[in-house]
């Protein structure tokens, strides 16, 4: 009890302090989070792309293995969603309001770095291959070597879904499993709540020009920025008051639904045999390179090069990691019943090909532009990228419809997203309380609040790309952590169960 008291305030305080000095100096919360995030990803660059790949090759060794016919809770467990909806869940958990914000902008801003170095279609194939390895299933394999400990364990052995619960079954008389166990929930919480923060930022920037689009406005004024942050914290503060039930599920699959709905709508109305081609080449080149690509580090290219990297790949990487104790434990509680063979293919492949398709639509409608001599998607690239999906929505039929659509979508993942957070939040600092106090929740969701509007005085997202960096970066060990816990534990569990069919 006692450590869950220190844990509660000591995230609570570090999360209060990181926010109100953004809040009050930004400049330099963001000065401080580069300098360190930038020597991080130069000294330690391939240790985050060496453990991203371990764990996906990790993952996908389980599922060719006896391992594999293990069920995530008793033998006679099963599933409570079908198969459909439980992969819609995990995808809607696990990347939201981003998709929709990079739709357009992350495969263009590629293809005007890659450009200056390789002739023009092969610089397209390369920046589509970029956005797709960046939201692949590398990030599906952070989440799910993070879930699929925390479920076995839970399931399993019995223990709370927290991060520590691994180390301290484990360990169970060793001093230091319990610091680094109460080291590994205090991290935890300041990347899910520095990760979370970052997201609010984004669909706050977001939701805001989608108005100042609809309204007619050239940009989006700062008045308009405060408005719709205050109404989203007015939005998801009651949800926080109540049990998290199935209100929040309907409205994650309304977001879903309204998501699936606009790249179907993109590839229909769109140059629809040019898009179905980009979705077909960019899975191929993407299946081609995928494991080779995860070991990649663009040594050799230049410091312009070498930025790119740092900045897009290996910062959402780390992004990918500051969320994995989130989504892992949602997706954890959601995959009782199923086997891990189950498990990994239904988190590793599911969403990835929505990804890559969701990539192939819009990414491919901004390529098709560009490549034809329309250059204005690709100059939003320097200018204003939370433009771009409305941009691009701007030259199909139907605009304010889909404008609507994708405004709407983007408030709603973030709603879903933070109530969400803050109740896992509220779990793991209070000892893995499965149902923490309506107070705790609303404290956390304050915090997110506050952080968020930390993100959005910073004043642009590549700022707010580099404190979720920041909140992240010590979290990439506890994860390398996780994955050799449930190594051991299959192994004991394997063995306990020869020896017993011996007797």
């Amino acid at each position: 009890m006692q450590n869950s008291r220190l844990l509660l305030a000591a995230s609570i305080t570090l999360c209060a302090f990181i926010g109100i000095w953004g809040v009050v100096d930004p400049g330099s919360l963001q000065s401080m989070a580069s300098t360190i995030v930038d020597q991080y990803f130069v000294s330690r660059g391939w240790f985050v792309m060496l453990s991203v790949t371990l764990m996906l090759v990790f993952c996908l060794a389980l599922t060719v293995t006896k391992f594999g016919d293990i069920r995530l809770g008793a033998d006679t467990d099963r599933p409570e969603y079908s198969t459909p909806t439980w992969i819609a869940m995990l995808f809607a958990a696990g990347m939201g309001v981003g998709l929709l914000f990079w739709a357009v902008a992350e495969p263009l801003t590629h293809y005007r770095v890659i450009s200056e170095y390789l002739p023009e279609p092969i610089a397209a194939e390369q920046a589509l291959l970029a956005a797709n390895f960046n939201w692949g299933i590398h990030a599906w394999a952070i989440y799910g070597t993070t879930a699929l400990t925390i479920a076995y364990f839970s399931f399993r052995r019995g223990t709370p879904m927290l991060v520590s619960a691994p180390v301290k079954n484990l360990f169970p008389r060793e001093g230091w499993a319990t610091t680094v166990g109460w080291f590994s929930d205090f991290m935890a919480i300041a990347a899910i709540a520095i990760g979370v923060g970052g997201s609010v930022a984004m669909g706050v920037f977001q939701v805001a020009d989608g108005v100042t689009v609809l309204i007619g406005g050239e940009t989006t004024p700062p008045y308009l920025v405060t408005i719709v942050f205050l109404i989203m914290v007015a939005a998801y503060i009651p949800p926080l008051l109540v049990d998290l039930g199935s209100g929040m599920a309907k409205l994650s699959n309304i977001a879903m639904a309204l998501a699936i709905g606009l790249v179907a709508y993109t590839i229909i109305l769109g140059p629809s045999e040019y898009l179905m081609n980009s979705i077909i080449g960019g899975i191929g080149s993407y299946v081609a390179v995928v494991i080779p690509r995860g070991l990649q580090t663009f040594t050799f290219f230049g410091d312009q090069v070498n930025q790119w990297f740092r900045e897009w790949t290996l910062t959402y990487m780390v992004w990918w990691i500051a969320w994995g104790p989130f989504v892992g434990v949602f997706v954890a509680r959601i995959s009782k019943g199923r086997t891990i063979r189950e498990f990994v293919l239904g988190v590793l492949i599911g969403p990835t090909l929505f990804s890559m398709i969701w990539f192939g639509a819009f990414g491919g409608v901004g390529l098709y532009d560009t490549l034809n001599g329309q250059g204005q998607l690709l100059a939003l690239t320097q200018t204003n990228v939370e433009r771009m999906t409305f941009a691009l929505l701007d030259r199909l039929p139907l605009t304010t419809l889909t404008t609507i659509a994708t405004i709407a979508a983007a408030f709603l993942f973030i709603v879903t997203s933070v109530v969400s957070a803050a109740f896992v939040l509220g779990m793991f600092s209070t000892g893995g309380n499965p149902d923490p106090s309506a107070k705790v929740r609303v404290i956390w969701g304050g915090l997110l609040g506050i952080l968020g509007a930390a993100m959005i005085l910073s004043g642009s997202i590549q700022a707010v790309k580099t404190l979720i960096a920041l909140g992240a970066l010590p979290f990439v060990f506890i994860t390398v952590l996780l994955m050799v816990c449930l190594i051991r534990a299959l192994l004991q569990d394997a063995k306990m169960e020869a020896e017993h069919a011996d007797r």
